[in-house]
């Protein structure tokens, strides 16, 4: 049963969704200034990669530290640090002097991307009602689509106005504004109520139920009561949780198996590749922007009908169809004016696929007791395959630009098959029985 009644108080959920926002300029910005860093700089393929994947090294830090700190100080208080970092990482990666410079400052932001990956879905997770918190934890998404989208368009605005060092520099420093804003907003909002009461701050945490009208403050920390953990199950264990750590670990890798965050850093260095210039890249990148979000929003809408399960399978064969008809585009040195279409369509698959899915279903597959322990583990996974993969994508391109979108699609054939034998549905089941049903003792 739930103690919800009325709506809650949306300032919260904004607040931490903006993290999101965040999370998804930061990752997209960079496909922007690729070329321009190439040339400021005279990076050579693998320099490039690493400045690339620096601040994914950070995202992979970030995503396994954040857990125990968060559980220590309460999500609120991280991202509060985490707004700060993601300020001092875009001023200083626009003013950076040099490549070290620049990696330096990357890194810190990917420190805060992979803190945001793991606190702001379980801040919401905290807060939200039971009956709305799918929907509302896809906020998150949805916001680091909007951030992507904002990244592209604001590359393309700021490229129109200005040109030469200017231009990549106002596109890395422009994140500083809502990194600003975001941490106003998170100033504004308490920490989660359950945090509070297991903290043993009762009295805090239900001024915290009513300032976020989370319904009968009384009956929230009964509840809150009943659903504390026996010494001794607080800890995330190979024996009690094998089945959720393996699944956490599988969906991470296949996310970015996929090549969605390779073709999203180097998606103008893809275009260019088939023979387009700047200018038509940065609109080509607006409009893969706006499919993502569209597809994203549907995805949202239907996770709860159609279920988790059924959006991974489709989501896996879509997507490798997608891939393959890249990948031969390049293998042929044909058909360049369908790789646009070719990429839509595999941002749509993902989209309403892997992309509404993963944090939902890494945030609920784990028992209550080591749920941001257990998002830790799978939000790591899925940065440290994006350092790997940022890194070696033009490592490999440089050589055959079809081959990394032949391996992408390969690992999507695996995955379909994969999710059909392996993967459990979630869909419709109460976070309080959820580990048990999950790890097959139900």
């Amino acid at each position: 049963m739930s103690a919800s009644n009325g709506k809650l108080n949306p300032s919260a959920i904004i607040a931490a969704s903006l993290a999101g926002l965040l999370f998804g300029f930061d990752t997209a910005v960079i496909a922007g200034v690729t070329e321009a860093l190439r040339g400021t700089f005279g990076l050579s393929p693998a320099q490039l990669g690493a400045a690339v994947s620096a601040a994914l090294v950070g995202t992979l830090i970030g995503a396994l530290g954040a857990g125990k700190p968060g559980d220590r100080y309460g999500s609120r208080t991280i991202l509060l640090w985490i707004a700060v970092a993601y300020i001092v990482s875009a001023l200083g990666s626009a003013l950076s002097s040099g490549l070290a410079m620049l990696v330096a400052f990357r890194f810190l932001g990917g420190l805060a991307i992979g803190g945001s990956s793991v606190l702001a879905p379980v801040y919401i997770t905290e807060v939200a009602p039971p009956e709305r918190r799918g929907m509302l934890v896809g906020f998150f998404q949805l916001s680091i689509v909007l951030g992507i989208l904002g990244a592209y368009v604001s590359n393309f605005l700021i490229a129109q106005a200005v040109d030469g060092e200017l231009a990549w520099r106002l596109k890395l420093g422009v994140a500083a504004a809502p990194a600003l804003l975001f941490l106003v907003l998170m100033l504004r909002v308490p920490q989660s109520p359950r945090w509070l009461f297991h903290r043993g701050r009762t009295a805090e945490a239900k001024e915290a139920i009513e300032t976020l009208s989370m319904g009968d403050a009384d009956t929230l920390l009964a509840q809150f009561a009943a659903g504390a953990t026996a010494p001794g199950d607080d800890r995330l264990s190979w024996r009690l949780h094998r089945r959720p750590i393996l699944l956490a670990i599988g969906l991470a890798m296949f996310n970015q198996l996929s090549g969605i965050n390779a073709i999203l850093y180097y998606l103008g260095d893809i275009f260019a590749a088939a023979g387009f210039d700047a200018v038509s890249a940065d609109l080509q990148a607006v409009a893969i922007g706006v499919a993502n979000l569209l597809a994203t929003m549907l995805g949202m809408a239907i996770i709860d009908r159609v279920g988790r399960k059924p959006l991974l399978l489709v989501g896996a064969m879509g997507t490798a169809v997608a891939l393959a008809s890249v990948a031969t585009i390049y293998s042929t040195g044909q058909g360049q004016a369908w790789l646009l279409p070719a990429l839509i369509g595999f941002i749509l698959f993902f989209a309403i696929s892997q992309g509404a899915v993963i944090w939902v279903y890494l945030s609920e597959i784990f028992p209550t007791a080591v749920r941001a322990r257990g998002q830790s583990l799978g939000s790591a996974t899925h940065w440290g395959m994006n350092a790997l993969i940022a890194f070696g994508f033009p490592v490999v391109a440089q050589y055959t630009q079809a081959l990394p979108f032949w391996l992408f699609a390969g690992a999507m054939l695996v995955q379909a098959g994969v999710i059909w034998r392996y993967f459990p549905e979630t869909r419709g089941l109460s976070l309080e029985t959820m580990g048990r049903t999950v790890e097959g003792r139900e």
